[in-house]
């Protein structure tokens, strides 16, 4: 045991607090040490330096609920209110009461006068804000903070990311551009990144160090001869980079070397499955090339990646119109339909039985309409076939002998009302 451990024990609390002052000195970042002199300055009534040891704990370790605790009852009792809502804050947000959090930040920005701490706390309101979605209150938060000049690199780029969020890429660039006109460093890459975005290239040209947007900049300015020879200066950095593959895919496609941009847009697939910008490329390639029905089936294929189920089935529907007898599709729309609209999913299930007339998931789900209208003569003939090429099918080992018992004893018409009923 230590001599400030057995003075403390002794209760003799001004030596002990003496005696750890003077470990400190060998440890001035040690978490346990700052928690005993903010306890025994607590107990001696020493409020001030009670207020600084918790104070250097939590900006030791931020999730010392204990410490935040303790600043708390030391700052009410000194009306330190600004410190004491900021503390209950950042207590609430380890709690995860996110709510509670940015009510009390907002009570402790009322509370303050100094433009450092007001700053770092309105950065973590902000935050709070973009977390709830709330993005307008966050970039008010923003802009207050560089309003007083504390602001800081990353205020600028928290606050241009959030307004690309909320559709607002001119300010965007706009605050960029301001935050480099007053000398913050690190901006640069981002507002090189907006410009390229804005369709500005020779803006994002001439800021970025980034070998991979310069290339795309020099394609979109024309100027492909220089992007394949600093393509080929970087492969052997980037070859694995879906960037590079893309921008390779990309060169070959401006050049009008086709049939190379669909392999190469192939490769790139390898290393970056199930990204959108795979099939956005293909039917850009197949556009040009004229191909209409590859073109529908991979803007169908992009739109359903990035969500936007409506209009991918809208695209299939068109690429069947050209191609009425491509099973991929017909089994595509089908699948599809059958999440949103099942009684219009039945048309495509029969054609593609027309088209395979094995398919098993098109006797399935046919069957399973015919069940729910009532059909089961129908039914059964579905399962029949069903059954007679997969015989260990789950859905035929459960339902093949009802639907047998429902045709030898089929239901009355006022059990199928009621049957109907159960399924609005």
């Amino acid at each position: 045991m230590t001599l400030a451990e057995q003075y403390e024990k002794e209760e003799q609390y001004e030596k002990a607090y003496e005696e750890y002052k003077t470990m400190l000195d060998n440890s001035k970042e040690n978490v346990h040490l700052l928690q005993k002199l903010g306890h025994l300055a607590s107990i001696l009534n020493k409020k001030d330096e009670a207020e600084e040891y918790y104070k250097k704990v939590v900006a030791l370790d931020n999730k010392n609920i204990v410490a935040y605790e303790q600043l708390m009852d030391i700052c009410f009792e000194n009306d330190d209110k600004f410190t004491y809502y900021l503390s209950r804050g950042q207590m609430h947000v380890l709690q995860a009461q996110y709510e509670h959090a940015i009510n009390d930040f907002k009570k402790a920005i009322s509370h303050g006068d100094d433009d450092k701490r007001l700053a770092s706390t309105r950065f973590i309101l902000a935050d709070l804000y973009e977390q709830a979605g709330k993005y307008n209150q966050a970039i008010d938060e923003y802009l207050k903070i560089s309003d007083t000049g504390t602001a800081t690199s990353e205020t600028y780029l928290k606050l241009a990311a959030l307004y690309v969020k909320t559709d607002f890429l001119e300010s965007a660039i706009e605050i960029l551009q301001r935050a480099k006109n007053e000398g913050f460093a690190g901006v640069e890459e981002d507002l090189a990144k907006y410009y390229s975005k804005a369709n500005d290239p020779q803006k994002a040209l001439e800021l970025t160090k980034d070998e991979l947007l310069k290339s795309r900049c020099l394609m979109e300015l024309g100027r492909n001869d220089e992007a394949i020879e600093l393509l080929k200066s970087i492969r052997s950095k980037y070859k694995n980079d879906p960037r590079y593959c893309s921008l390779i895919a990309q060169y070959y496609f401006e050049t009008d070397e086709l049939d190379t941009a669909l392999k190469k847009v192939d490769e790139f697939a390898q290393i970056s499955q199930n990204s959108p910008l795979i099939y956005q490329m293909k039917a850009l390639i197949y556009e040009k090339k004229g191909d209409e029905f590859n073109e529908h089936v991979n803007w169908a294929k992009y739109n359903n990646l990035k969500g936007d189920t409506d209009i991918a089935i809208n695209e299939y529907l068109i690429a069947h119109q050209i191609d009425e007898n491509n099973i991929e599709v017909v089994a595509t729309i089908a699948d599809m339909l059958d999440l949103t609209d099942k009684n219009h999913s039945v048309e495509f299930y029969e054609k593609l039985l027309e088209l395979s007339p094995n398919n098993k998931r098109a006797l399935q789900k046919l069957a399973e309409f015919r069940d729910r209208i009532g059909d089961y003569v129908e039914m059964t003939a579905y399962l029949d076939k069903l059954k007679e090429i997969d015989p260990r099918n789950p859905y035929v080992i459960e339902n093949y002998e009802r639907a047998n018992r429902m045709v030898t004893n089929p239901p009355s018409v006022f059990d199928n009302i009621v049957k109907l009923f159960k399924r609005i």
